[in-house]
């Protein structure tokens, strides 16, 4: 009776551990991604030149754009899902999307949580203010002052480490209204953002008080664990293909006018 007892369990344990490992391999985010044919990717679509909508209504930008081929190199297609800034990461930990491509800034908060991918641009900070403003001219003058940013966002964080208070927006376009009706101080964004927005609206009466010396690193994030090592080390490899091509130059200075893998 024990002998046969020792017997159920051991077959018990192989099942388990057979059923353990296939749950394991299934779990491979690539190898899932290739199992629907597809990769879902997060992202705001109201950042230009970043990921926006074109006059016919269509989602395109520079991460949009790079986001298709990364899909299209990986063998599937790209599927974006559009959503507030806030929800991107609270999407990506509930796995309701694989990646957020979104010119997401690497931050050590940000690594603490997530791996992030090779950097496929850098990126310079730039507060920007109504033309005629004299009292912003380096971040130590942020201190007591109002800005208007994506809460959580990066730039509201550097904001407020320098004393400023940030007032919550929903996009660009927004985050500048505020600026020239004198209802926030100034706002902090990539200097590319300021320079996209100045080309489409030459006449508004803005300036760059101030840069950040060092360029920031600005790569795809990814949930932590074994699951996503192979899609990391696949989208490096694709990355460092794009570099190596021009390709990556190419589309940088297409939608910036400059290329932001050599700042």
């Amino acid at each position: 009776m024990k002998k046969l007892l020792i017997s159920c369990i051991l077959i018990l344990l192989v099942i388990t551990g057979c059923s353990n490992s296939k749950e394991s391999k299934s779990e491979d985010l690539l190898s899932l991604i290739k199992q629907k044919g597809e990769i879902i990717i997060a992202t705001e679509g109201t950042w230009s030149p970043w990921t926006y909508h074109d006059e016919s209504d269509e989602l395109v930008g520079y991460d949009v754009e790079l986001g298709k081929l990364i899909a299209d190199k990986l063998g599937v297609k790209a599927t974006f899902m559009e959503a507030e800034w806030d929800s991107l990461f609270a999407g990506l930990d509930a796995k309701r999307y694989d990646i957020v491509f979104n010119g997401v800034e690497v931050t050590k908060q940000r690594s603490q949580k997530y791996d992030f991918t090779s950097p496929y641009a850098l990126i310079k900070t730039a507060i920007i203010v109504e033309g005629n403003n004299s009292l912003i001219n380096s971040f130590e003058d942020l201190n007591g002052k109002s800005t208007a940013n994506t809460l959580a966002s990066t730039y509201a964080t550097l904001a407020e480490s320098y004393g400023a208070t940030p007032t919550g927006v929903d996009d660009l376009s927004q985050t500048i209204e505020l600026v020239l009706s004198g209802r926030v101080d100034a706002t902090l964004n990539a200097e590319v953002s300021y320079y996209d927005y100045m080309a489409q609206h030459p006449n508004a009466n803005l300036k760059i008080a101030a840069l950040t010396e060092d360029a920031s690193s600005v790569s795809i994030p990814l949930r932590k664990g074994e699951e996503t090592e192979s899609l990391m080390i696949e989208i490096n490899r694709i990355i460092d293909e794009l570099k190596t091509s021009g390709e990556l130059s190419a589309l940088s200075n297409k939608y910036f006018g400059i290329d932001l893998t050599q700042q």
